[in-house]
């Protein structure tokens, strides 16, 4: 990675045009090397405008993480969170696994615009370039035993669920076990890893990837329908507030988790399910596919379907869930 791509592009977020002479001067480095800088950040899918005697300018404002910036947006709840902000990362998720395994502080959140070997469900890559996603983990210490989590990943999505309807996205909808659609398509996902003895206490690092503004070249590379904030939103999405509306919700949901299991959460979560009642399609690890009829969650987070065996439960290692039309 060229080590001033993102100096350089902190500098143009202003969205105004800066020429190379300038950049140079205050970076203290050659005209060569900020064209060498301008072609990594294209490289990472960043849009730059270049004019013979003007210079460089981004075609509209540019939102980095910036940690005061999410501080304000927790506002009362900042003091529950550890952040760490890159603006590069393999992925959030192994650092944080890492950093669990060294006792890092309960609420610890690492959060990045590119994660460069983002992970997801079923060992899937999530597609990133810079800006396209917000992706990041939080480390989430409970009393409990490993044993005691079914339904984590659940209260997770309910409570993006709830942000995301705050932040104006009303037509996100929940799908077992562990995604965000809208209108179908696919917006953000869930990836939970857990460190920790059955019996407790146990640490969760709660992995989530929310694409902001896909580019089309990226859409082209992901096998399943997606969609973006973008899309959906007349804003200018600003990934410091969103991400603190997020960890706020994150807090409250985790809280009632913890207390009184995912049985407090469950009918609200049922309520966005988005093939609560529906038809739907089972596809299960060794190619099988089953139709039946979701009849809804149960108190420990596993799906509840009715088929021509009858009501049968469902955990989230066993199948993938699509609908039927």
């Amino acid at each position: 990675m060229n080590n001033l791509v993102f100096p350089i592009l902190r500098l143009l977020a202003d969205g105004r045009f800066h020429s190379g002479e300038d950049i140079a001067r205050q970076f203290s480095v050659t005209r060569a090397s900020v064209w060498n800088a301008i072609q990594a950040a294209e490289a990472l899918g960043v849009d730059i405008f270049s004019v013979r005697g003007r210079g460089y300018r981004l075609p509209q404002p540019l939102h980095l993480l910036d940690k005061q910036a999410v501080l304000d947006a927790l506002g009362a709840q900042q003091h529950r969170f550890h952040l760490v902000l890159f603006d590069t990362i393999d992925s959030t998720n192994s650092y944080l696994m890492q950093q669990a395994a060294s006792h890092a502080p309960h609420g610890t959140v690492a959060a990045a615009l590119l994660q460069t070997k983002g992970r997801g469900r079923r060992g899937r890559s999530w597609q990133a370039a810079f800006g396209a996603s917000l992706t990041f983990s939080l480390l989430w210490r409970f009393q409990m035993g490993a044993s005691a989590l079914s339904g984590l990943s659940l209260a997770v999505g309910l409570a993006l669920v709830r942000a995301l309807h705050q932040y104006g996205l009303r037509s996100a909808q929940l799908k077992w076990p562990n995604d965000i659609l809208v209108q179908g398509r696919k917006l953000a996902g869930i990836l939970i890893e857990l460190n920790g003895d059955m019996d407790g206490p146990s640490a969760a690092v709660i992995g989530i990837g929310l694409n902001l503004n896909l580019p089309p070249a990226m859409r082209a590379q992901i096998d399943q329908p997606v969609t973006d904030m973008a899309s959906h939103l007349p804003i200018n999405i600003d990934p410091n507030a969103l991400l603190g509306q997020l960890l706020h919700e994150l807090a409250q949901v985790l809280d009632t988790f913890e207390r009184e299991g995912f049985a407090a959460l469950r009918e609200e979560w049922q309520v966005h399910h988005a093939y609560h009642g529906e038809v739907v399609k089972l596809l299960f690890p060794d190619g099988r596919e089953q139709f039946g009829h979701v009849q809804g969650i149960a108190d420990d987070g596993v799906l509840l379907v009715q088929n021509e065996h009858g009501t049968q439960r469902f955990s989230s290692g066993e199948i993938s869930l699509r609908g039927a039309r």
